[in-house]
């Protein structure tokens, strides 16, 4: 593994991706910025209700028309969300069986992104806050059939706890190979599902990792590192990330803020600084 991607199951994993959620109009020009600044790594999903994935589709052709990426430099990871998740914009005929929405869904995002094959497909979350329903192993064993099939390389699931996720991986025929969720601070950083994680041979990627920790990042410590390092906070935080293990999204809308965020393959963190990072949750209850 080099310090900017990982070979996860033959398919090389960028470490620092780029989130398209909530860009709206914007999706396609944020796209090819992100690309333009470096990065290789799309994360995307078929719920019109917070992305426009068919614009992501047409923000990685501009790109690639101005040969700045060809398909093989890219890592593209969309996901199939349920009913509950969407508005009336669906990629699927919510009448079909949940195992034909999810191939619909896959069908429908391959002609959005232009590919053939997608890289990751993620279930955008389960039905419920405990366990797994009968709906979550039908959509799951319709994204096995999938893999089986060779139109995706890699699968995962998002917005999971630590029981959902180590039934899951219990039960699974093709086991999920990232856990996507939001990470806070308060909660430790999501300890307990990154440590399962790293013991099964799964990748965890970070999300809202600036916004769900603005609290967090004010704390003296974290800018007594920024200072030290010579670094902005939000550089700090995604170095943390890489370091404990995590993936990170970013989702900025600033060309300036995308290249800064990929500077933090410029420099790494000291052990104790990583250290006081993962305890913030203690700190703050000290506070």
């Amino acid at each position: 593994m080099s310090d900017r991607t990982v070979l996860l199951d033959g398919v090389e994993v960028p470490r620092f991706l780029y989130g398209t959620a909530w860009k709206e109009d914007q999706t396609q020009r944020l796209t090819e910025m992100a690309l333009r600044q470096g990065f290789r790594g799309i994360d995307t999903a078929n719920q019109r209700k917070h992305y426009d994935e068919a614009a992501v589709g047409q923000g990685i052709a501009a790109a690639m028309v101005a040969g700045l990426v060809k398909r093989q430099d890219l890592f593209l990871q969309t996901k199939f969300t349920f009913r509950s998740g969407q508005d009336q914009r669906l990629p699927y005929d919510p009448k079909a069986p949940i195992h034909r929405q999810v191939e619909q869904s896959l069908a429908s995002s391959l002609e959005h992104l232009g590919t053939e094959v997608i890289d990751s497909y993620l279930l955008h979350g389960p039905t419920q806050r405990s366990g797994l329903a009968a709906a979550d192993w039908e959509a799951w064993r319709g994204m096995e059939r999938l893999h089986d099939s060779g139109q995706v390389r890699l699968l995962g699931i998002s917005n999971v706890s630590l029981e959902q996720l180590r039934r899951l991986c219990e039960q699974a025929r093709v086991p999920p190979r990232f856990v996507q969720n939001r990470c806070y601070a308060s909660r430790g950083w999501d300890r307990a599902v990154r440590k399962f994680c790293a013991s099964n041979g799964l990748v965890y990627q970070g999300f809202s990792l600036l916004t769900a920790n603005r609290d967090a990042l004010a704390h003296a410590e974290v800018s007594r590192i920024a200072r030290r390092h010579r670094r902005s906070i939000a550089q700090v935080v995604f170095r943390f990330a890489l370091e404990v293990g995590m993936v990170p999204l970013t989702g900025t809308t600033d060309a300036g803020h995308m290249s800064s965020d990929l500077d933090v393959f410029q420099f790494r963190l000291e052990p104790e600084d990583v250290e006081r990072i993962e305890r913030l949750d203690s700190a703050a209850r000290t506070l």
